[in-house]
């Protein structure tokens, strides 16, 4: 994101041979070499409260023009729900949902399968994170739906607090609030790959712009009245809406593929 984070209620060359491999995190590797997270899928038949933290009764800051609500948080027929509504809650006049994990997670695969929402000042996000709320410094790798354009998802990371990526705007072939799209990256040691439905869009490989700290998993939707040359003016979407999230999951180096969509299954049968 292109706004400090503060997330939690304490603070208002990729090629078709790549297999994800142990040999990635040597004994002194850095911070995402400790993670105490372990390779999951989440389909949602239910909200596994021992896996996901339901962020309520706060925000990230002033940009923010919701609060987090854990009534915006719902999990129906194998799809978590992520609320946006007009209702006054803390100060603000709308209310929004974010999930996050209880674990952190170092190098490997990170999923999710998503339908995000549209209009103008809203955002819909999967991404890791970690900062100083966790005594850790600020580490970031993120997807981000504008909903000003929902034909596309923003990349970005942060090291140490700083925007160090590009910000690109990769396609999301038919809209990224029209159906449900695959949005993966794979992290490792010396390089970021991001996919979405599968095709890589972009990657890092400079040293200086990897973040190096396990993190926890988000998924978010929030509103801002305030960072409009970023998202766009904010326009109230007039009625409750939502964006759905069908899986989460994260594969650890060296571990088997977990279900046959996932990006570590292309990855080790050559077709990216």
């Amino acid at each position: 994101m292109l706004v400090t984070h503060t997330r939690t209620p304490l603070m208002c060359l990729l090629s078709g041979a790549f297999v994800l491999s142990a040999a990635m995190l040597p004994a002194h590797a850095e911070d995402a070499g400790r993670a105490t997270g372990k390779s999951f899928v989440e389909t949602f038949d239910r909200l596994d409260t021992k896996r996901w933290y339901i962020s309520d009764g706060w925000s990230n800051g002033d940009h923010q023009n919701c609060t987090w609500s854990a009534k915006q948080v719902s999990v129906e027929g194998g799809r978590l729900k992520l609320g946006f509504a007009k209702q006054d809650y803390k100060q603000r006049h709308y209310v929004c949902a974010e999930v996050q994990t209880k674990e952190r997670f170092g190098y490997g695969a990170f999923e999710v399968r998503m339908k995000a929402l549209s209009g103008s000042g809203l955002n819909s996000g999967f991404f890791s994170f970690i900062g100083p709320v966790d005594k850790q410094p600020h580490d970031e790798i993120d997807f981000e739906v504008l909903g000003k354009d929902p034909s596309k998802v923003q990349i970005n990371q942060y090291v140490n607090g700083k925007s160090v990526g590009s910000a690109k705007l990769a396609p999301v072939a038919g809209g990224a609030d029209q159906d449900f799209h695959d949005y993966a990256f794979v992290w490792q040691k010396d390089r970021i790959a991001w996919y979405v439905d599968g095709k890589l869009v972009d990657e890092a490989t400079d040293p200086a712009k990897l973040p190096s700290h396990a993190s926890k998993i988000f998924v978010s939707v929030w509103g801002t009245d305030t960072l409009t040359s970023w998202m766009g003016a904010f326009a109230d979407p007039g009625r409750p809406i939502a964006a759905e999230v069908k899986r989460v999951a994260y594969t650890a180096p060296g571990d088997a593929c977990q279900f046959p969509e996932s990006i570590v299954c292309k990855l080790k049968q050559g077709t990216q």
